[in-house]
């Protein structure tokens, strides 16, 4: 890849990534990853973390929110729609 080539995919931004496109357990890892870093908050009753994970999940199948990798920080986040 040509130093303008690379230049390029850095400056194009966060991208959004299908949740259909991922495989099964990737899918999990990424939703799995994103409930024990951000948590979230029920109030004062306890859910679990499967059921934090299904929620995260319905979500992004509404399209609320969506999957984003970032080839800057080279990571990949879950973000709200707006």
């Amino acid at each position: 890849m040509s130093e303008s080539e690379d230049q390029t995919s850095v400056e194009s931004g966060p991208v959004e990534v299908p949740h259909e496109e991922l495989a099964p357990g990737t899918l999990r890892a990424v939703l799995e990853s994103f409930v024990l870093r951000e948590g979230t908050d029920y109030g004062e009753r306890d859910v679990s973390f499967d059921t934090k994970v299904a929620d995260v999940l319905r979500q992004i199948e509404r399209r609320e929110a969506a999957i984003v990798y970032d080839p800057v920080s080279d990571s990949i986040d879950i973000i709200r729609k707006r």
